[in-house]
């Protein structure tokens, strides 16, 4: 451990007689008595270099230059930042989730919005995701990214961070949403539909929340919420996505089932299940739901949702094997409120019971 004065005792006497001194009490000799310390300073205790350095790292990356890029957020809220992570959102996991989230319920009590910036790649998946593990949240929690760098001279993301911002700090914000491109869409009606474009996110089958035309926030639909908010803080990632293709072979069913305790089925158009010439596929769905596990049913299709009562493929299935149907839900709002269920519970009637209970409008029948 180092020392705050860098050298020996007879070191600084022989310091001290260069100068014509013999006490160290000399060099203050005028400065009045009363203003002398005489207890000592209450300071920590001294630091390698490496433990300095790592301080002073993690201090560092604190300081996030919005002021700097986007001068304007100063005017309208004070900011506070916490780098929770930096990583490419296509690693984004469960895990860290559940870090974003608890990062809200702690600092909940002492800020009046939350604002997430996030890789758009996987942004509606944590909107989502975020929509089950903070609810009724009168205080906003925003997400927004961009589809270019800051640095880049055509970037959007000045645009977006300042609407994020505009968003957070407005009396009428609350609840989980993506803000994007001048749109605030809800955290479980969000899904990111192109690439490259900057207007790289649509609100799937529900209406936009608000708009921004430059500073002013214009709302299609206001919200209200009312008692405390609900946080929590499991999750089990045992949930898989089936993509069903053409002559897709059931023997699949046999891996799955040793790795995941829930199978989101993506059917074809209003959904069902296919049949080959034999009963493989239905009765591989049979078994899988006889063993305690869960199916929910859902269309790849990206509008207007499922509805298996329309064809026998689907009428069947829901009737005889009581398969969960998710509507018009995003593929991304099944997958994390399956997760979030799975986190609470493991009985089969209670699993029914949460996914058809409506949460930020997730499900609009």
């Amino acid at each position: 451990m180092g020392s705050y004065v860098p050298s020996t005792p007879a070191q600084r006497q022989e310091m001290l007689e260069a100068i014509g001194l013999h006490d160290f009490r000399q060099l203050y000799r005028d400065v009045p008595e009363e203003m002398l310390l005489r207890d000592g300073l209450d300071l920590p205790e001294g630091m390698s270099e490496l433990e300095v350095s790592r301080t002073m790292t993690a201090m560092a990356a604190r300081n996030i230059a919005y002021s700097a890029e986007v001068p304007e957020l100063e005017q309208l809220c004070r900011i506070d930042t916490v780098q929770l992570m930096n990583r490419d959102s296509t690693n984004i996991n469960s895990r860290d989730w559940l870090q974003m989230a608890a990062c809200v319920r702690e600092h909940y009590d002492a800020y009046d919005g939350f604002v997430l910036t996030h890789g758009t790649d996987t942004m509606a998946y944590t909107a989502a995701a975020l929509s089950y593990l903070v609810q009724n949240n009168a205080k906003p929690v925003v997400i927004t990214g961009s589809q270019k760098s800051i640095f880049n001279q055509d970037t959007d993301a000045r645009e977006n961070l300042r609407d994020a911002f505009l968003y957070a700090c407005d009396d009428g914000a609350c609840g989980v949403h993506i803000v994007f491109d001048h749109k605030v869409i809800l955290g479980t009606r969000a899904r990111k539909v192109r690439t490259k474009s900057y207007n790289a996110f649509s609100s799937i089958d529900y209406p936009e929340t608000a708009i921004l035309r430059g500073r002013q926030l214009v709302y299609y639909i206001p919200e209200h919420v009312t008692g405390a908010p609900r946080f929590y803080d499991r999750l089990d990632p045992g949930v898989f996505v089936l993509k069903l293709i053409p002559g897709i072979d059931a023997g699949i069913f046999d891996y799955l089932k040793a790795h995941y305790r829930a199978l989101v089925i993506e059917s074809f158009g209003v959904g069902g299940l296919p049949c080959y010439g034999d009963e493989s596929f239905y009765n591989a769905v049979r078994d899988w739901v006889e063993s305690g596990r869960v199916i929910v049913m859902t269309t790849q299709v990206p509008h207007e949702g499922s509805d298996m009562e329309v064809y026998q493929v689907g009428h069947r299935a829901k009737r005889e094997l009581g398969l969960i149907e998710a509507y018009s839900m995003t593929s991304e709002a099944v997958v994390t409120k399956l997760m979030w269920i799975l986190g609470q519970t493991g009985d089969s009637a209670e699993i029914r019971r949460l996914f058809q209970t409506p949460v930020q409008k997730d499900q609009i029948f």
